[in-house]
Order: structure tokens, then C-alpha cells, then sequence
């Protein structure tokens, strides 16, 4: 009796909002990073696919580059698009070999493209490169990751490690790392992702009602933990966000 009040209980609660804030927080994010650029700087947005950040640097010289071979259905594995846009791009170009002169963008914006990069490292020294002494480089990465975009999908997740390592090396100072979301909230998401995932992978069945409360009490309960949440987010989020600083007199044709 204890157990089922418990559960009228929780769904009697408020909806849960847990797990719905992935690209939120990272467009909020961007967003300030941008705003924060001085007028007319010169950026750089590596990998931009349909450039859904360009609205956000009206006060900057915008530079967009993509290789511009997505075209929303890969091959048809994992999440795909349907659709994408892929033209107007001042470059068209590999990430590791922008054809720009050395110290040529004040600053870089490289949101969820590493793990679509078979090398990631010598994207990172490619902006080295192209970052003239203290301009900024502004990065998001997912720490976990569904194959998407596939077949163009090589790594599943970045932590905090991989950019301590490579920065170092490369002359980049870590000037910035923010987790966006947590354990409970990318659990959460994944929940969310449930009824779809039933309709590619499983039974193709819509969850009955049992399973659909099951659902909402997992929601509120990972809510609940997400509230009181302690450092959860350095063993799980959904990803991390990142600026550094191209350091004065490095050298990034030495390295890698």
C-alpha cells in the first residue's frame, strides 16, 4: 500500500522537465560566447553545417567552412536528418586544411563537429594555425553521443581530458570548461528517446499505459535527482562546452 501511494504520488506531480535542455543549453551558451566577441572580429565557423549560429554574430566578419558531404540520409543508419543544407559556405574544404593564411580569424566556433572528425587533434591544430595570438577558439562536444549523421559519426564522446591533453600541446590555454547537463538529465533524455527508439528498433508498438506511467515515474524520479545533483555531470552529461586562448608564440606545426 506504502509503494502505491508513493507512486500516485509522484505522478501526481508537476510533468518533469528533465532531459529536455541538451540544445537549449548549448545554443544559450554559444550565444553569450559570441555576444562576447568585439565588433567586427573576424570568425571562423568550422564545420558550421546549416549555420544555425551565423544569426548570432551579425557584429562579426562570419566565415562559414563545412566539407559538405552530408545530405541528411547518409546511409540511412542510426539518426539521420531527412534533410540538409549544405550551400552557401564560404569554404568548402576538409576541417584539417582550411585554405586560410596563418593567424587569420580572431576567432573560431566549432560546435558538435569532433565526433564526426576521423581525427579530431589535427582539427584542433589546424585552428592553432588559423587563431592569431590570443584569439579565441569556442568549442562544443558531446560527451556521449547516439550514432547520427552516420556514416560521417567516429567518436561517441569527449571529455574534459581529451582537451587538457591537446590544448597543451598545441599552444591553446584553457580558458573555460562548462558541463551542460548531468548522470540524471542525459539519462532522462535517453527515457524521452524511448518511444521513438520503440518504433525503429522494437516492436514498433506505441508504449500501453502501464509503460507510459513507468515512464513518467522514472521522468519525475530523475528529476528529483537532477534538483540535488552532486558533481554528477564530470562521470555523465551530455556534453561540454570550451574556450581557449591561442597562446602568444606557439607553434603548432611542431606538434602532433
Amino acid at each position: 500500500m506504502k509503494t502505491w501511494n508513493l507512486i500516485k504520488l509522484i505522478l501526481s506531480r508537476s510533468n518533469a522537465s528533465v532531459g529536455l535542455s541538451n540544445e537549449t543549453n548549448r545554443n544559450a551558451w554559444v550565444q553569450a560566447k559570441l555576444q562576447m566577441l568585439p565588433q567586427n572580429h573576424r570568425l571562423l565557423d568550422a564545420g558550421a553545417g546549416e549555420q544555425q549560429y551565423r544569426k548570432f554574430a551579425s557584429h562579426l566578419k562570419y566565415v562559414s567552412q563545412d566539407f559538405a558531404q552530408y545530405d541528411g540520409l547518409g546511409n540511412r543508419e542510426g539518426l539521420q536528418t531527412g534533410s540538409w543544407k549544405n550551400s552557401d559556405h564560404d569554404i568548402i574544404s576538409d576541417i584539417t586544411a582550411i585554405p586560410e593564411p596563418d593567424g587569420s580569424f580572431d576567432a573560431i566556433l566549432c560546435t558538435e563537429v569532433f565526433e564526426h572528425l576521423p581525427n579530431p587533434p589535427l582539427a584542433l591544430k589546424e585552428f592553432s594555425r588559423l587563431l592569431r595570438p590570443d584569439g579565441k577558439l569556442i568549442v562544443t562536444a558531446p560527451f556521449c553521443s547516439l550514432t547520427h549523421f552516420a556514416p560521417f559519426h567516429f567518436y561517441t564522446g569527449f571529455n574534459r581530458y581529451f582537451f587538457d591533453h591537446f590544448f597543451g600541446e598545441l599552444g591553446l590555454r584553457l580558458e573555460e570548461l562548462t558541463y551542460s547537463g548531468n548522470y540524471f538529465e542525459y539519462l532522462a533524455q535517453e527515457i524521452r528517446r524511448i518511444p521513438s527508439m520503440v518504433e525503429m528498433y522494437g516492436s514498433n508498438k506505441p508504449l500501453n499505459e502501464i509503460e507510459k506511467k513507468a515512464q513518467s515515474i522514472l521522468l519525475r524520479t530523475l528529476q528529483d535527482q537532477a534538483d540535488n545533483n552532486r558533481a554528477s555531470e564530470s562521470l555523465l552529461c551530455y556534453g561540454v562546452h570550451v574556450v581557449a586562448t591561442k597562446q602568444a608564440g606557439a607553434d603548432p606545426i611542431k606538434t602532433l
